[in-house]
């Protein structure tokens, strides 16, 4: 449309909000089994910190049981401190070179903090989602300024980018509303 003006690049740039929110959400412990769960855990292995990926392979045996398997024993121990630090409330179990990590029940008042902060994510992907239209909609009146394009081109852009902010954060809502009752559900 114009040179201030890129629908591919706000569309873009919302997307990653939502998807950052369902990699954030992807995280939450729901009761069930899922390797996300360990994303967030580093351990400080061979002078630095590293994501848990990179130093074991994480799987889900079963929908109760999380499995650490280490690839070098010598990282053992860091990897069983990191996960124990990582305030998750999992307890792990060495067995061997592996690691064990049975998921415990959750409890009522577990389960209204994981929403709390299931909502305090969504919040954060609407707030992004928002700056993306702000940049947009000032991208716009920039153009109209510069006279690149017409006060008509500038209002028809804005209610494009009005349209596709309602639209992620209708999604986000969704999304948020899928997570919610999976955590209840438990």
């Amino acid at each position: 449309m114009s040179a201030g003006y890129d629908k591919a690049d706000i569309e873009r740039r919302m997307e990653g909000a939502l998807e950052s929110l369902k990699g954030d959400l992807g995280g939450l412990r729901t009761g069930r089994a899922n390797t996300a769960l360990l994303d967030p855990v580093v351990v400080e292995v061979y002078g630095a910190k590293m994501p848990l990926n990179q130093v074991a392979t994480v799987t889900a045996p079963d929908a109760r049981m999380l499995a650490v398997n280490v690839w070098d024993k010598s990282n053992l121990q860091p990897v069983e401190k990191a996960i124990r630090a990582a305030g998750l409330g999992l307890n792990p179990v060495t067995d061997g070179q592996n690691i064990r990590l049975p998921l415990p029940d959750m409890t009522e008042d577990r389960r209204k903090e994981l929403v709390k902060l299931c909502s305090q994510y969504g919040e954060k992907a609407k707030i992004a989602v928002r700056n993306v239209r702000r940049d947009g909609m000032e991208s716009l009146k920039s153009a109209e300024k510069k006279g690149d394009i017409s006060q008509d081109e500038q209002k028809k852009g804005e209610a494009e980018v009005q349209k596709l902010t309602d639209a992620k954060i209708a999604e986000v809502d969704t999304v948020m509303a899928s997570k919610e009752k999976e955590i209840m559900s438990q």
